[in-house]
């Protein structure tokens, strides 16, 4: 695979390495849904898996290398001869592909894992090339654990590999070992000291052991190294591998700085692929996560909103919008300053003459103390409002049951609510027991949402632990949120329900009030 000076190919690995890391098996489907995803991305070579280790992944990867069109299809192969061949034979319809093969080469592998000479390990890996290369010349061939590898030995192994036809070395940093000082310098050793090193592209592929893969595989780029092998969200074995979407930002915002690098990444797709990685993976994504965390554009500190208000580029280095996703959150909260409630109450159509400030403010400050996180539609109700307690909300639970089961049964919610001093009563049937119970509860309040996030945690430890339910919903465009707690989460469900709508009942409220005011 040919490329510019400044190109830096990204080669992902979330099919084999992030996949080998997971409780469970990704079905050919999930994988599919993947490699289309990251071809979408940009991602210029993508490894499909391990076809040597199982029948189903030899079909996924042989089905993904037909269904790509601009990514190259790899496949992993120990320097084994039926290992080179299965991958052969699975990518084999591809009009391109790339066969890695892979051995140890630091002492502790050869001596300990492999119980080989050094030597030995040499002829394993120029046998496996050349047979690697009687299937495609794109040949990948990595040196496992290369960070603690004697770097005698390890341009020994290189000039060897790279003379029997390997077009791409990797040096990986397997167990995540070296600092980003020490790692640049084996590459830059490496660059200087093997003969024959101009016919290969050099690839880093990093550990996150000690946080450093991203660190490290940067580094290796200013040595010298123009392929970095990662995977969305840092998925991987143990602590995972570098995240692709870090470096490929990295490398974006500081081009310059790093001589002009650039990546075919196309950033404004790195966040529904995190999502759909992440989703298919069962691997929620940290809120604290770089680039695709729901923190990594969020401000809450009255310093840096104040800041992010008069200029974003104060506190953002990234606008949300260059990653994908629609912008940034402020997050209203007791630290909070009054230019960020002033902003809120803008953007919701009032202007400084409706309202006191520092009358709002103070009052503003009570409630967020109470409630922890404020609302827009919670600030809102402060203009109107002397006080907000759910003693006036306008639906109350006051009785549910709901039957589910398997087989035939078809799930059935009744629910019965307090509006006022009267009550309604109501049943549904749904495709679950929620489903139902929500059918109930919107039939029941008349009120018409769309149900667009659903959340349950563990309030507490054991089986008496608390269930938290965390709903948002979507009415006439706005996004309300509620909040259930029960030992049941059944009832955690209806009550998270039941709070967002009336939230969604309170903002209609106050616009009557505003429309008879002229606010």
């Amino acid at each position: 695979m040919t490329q510019a000076d400044d190109h830096v190919i990204i080669f992902d690995t979330t099919l084999r390495d992030g996949e080998q890391a997971l409780p469970q098996s990704l079905s050919m489907r999930q994988k599919m849904q993947i490699a289309l995803a990251l071809e979408e991305l940009g991602v210029d070579v993508i490894e499909t898996g391990f076809p040597i280790s199982s029948r189903g992944d030899f079909e996924s990867c042989e089905a993904i290398a037909k269904a790509l069109k601009r990514s190259v299809p790899c496949g992993l192969a120990r320097c084994v001869e039926k290992d080179i061949d299965a991958v052969g034979e699975a990518l084999a319809a591809a009009e391109r592909f790339r066969i890695h093969t892979f051995i140890a080469t630091s002492d502790i592998h050869v001596q300990d894992k492999l119980r080989r000479s050094f030597d030995d390990v040499v002829e394993m890996a120029v046998k496996a090339v050349a047979h690697a290369r009687s299937y495609t010349d794109d040949v990948e061939f990595s040196c496992e654990d290369a960070g603690r590898t004697p770097i005698d030995n390890l341009c020994r192994m290189v000039e060897a590999a790279i003379r029997a036809g390997a077009t791409t070395i990797n040096l990986p940093d397997t167990v995540g070992y070296t600092l980003p000082a020490e790692f640049s310098s084996i590459i830059a050793t490496v660059m200087n000291r093997v003969p024959n090193i101009d016919q290969a592209v050099v690839s880093v592929h990093c550990h996150n052991d000690l946080g450093m893969a991203t660190a490290n595989s940067l580094s290796a780029l200013q040595a010298g190294a123009r392929q970095i092998e990662c995977c969305m969200n840092g998925l991987g074995e143990r602590a995972g591998n570098c995240s692709l979407e870090e470096v490929a930002m990295a490398i974006k915002l500081r081009s310059k700085y790093l001589g002009g690098l650039r990546t075919n990444i196309v950033s404004q797709n790195i966040a529904r692929t995190s999502a759909l990685v992440s989703k298919l993976c069962h691997e929620p994504v940290p809120s604290h996560k770089a680039i695709v965390g729901s923190n990594a554009f969020s401000h809450s500190s009255g310093i840096h909103q104040d800041g992010v208000l008069k200029n974003r580029e104060t506190y953002e280095i990234l606008t949300p919008e260059s990653v994908g996703f629609k912008g940034n959150t402020m997050h209203m909260t007791a630290r909070s300053g009054r230019h960020m409630i002033r902003s809120c109450l803008k953007n919701l159509g009032y202007d400084d003459s409706d309202y006191d400030l520092n009358e709002i403010y103070a009052r503003f400050l009570k409630l967020a103390d109470r409630k922890g996180q404020v609302f827009d539609y919670d600030l809102e109700a402060l203009l109107f409002f002397t006080k907000l307690d759910e003693e006036d909300d306008k639906y109350h639970l006051d009785i549910l049951n709901v039957m589910s089961g398997s087989g035939d049964t078809v799930p059935t919610a009744t629910v019965r609510l307090r509006v006022g001093k009267r009550t309604r009563t109501e049943s549904s049937i749904g495709n679950g027991p929620v489903d139902a119970l929500y059918n109930c509860i919107t039939r029941l309040t008349g009120v018409k949402c769309k149900l667009t996030s659903y959340d349950i945690t563990a309030n507490g430890a054991g089986m008496d632990a608390l269930g938290q339910v965390d709903v948002t919903v979507d009415h006439e465009g706005r996004i309300f949120h509620g909040m259930g707690l029960s030992t049941d989460v059944i009832e955690a469900s209806a009550l998270a329900l039941i709070h967002a709508i009336n939230n969604i009942e309170r903002s209609k409220s106050i616009h009557q009030k505003r429309r008879l005011t002229g606010v």
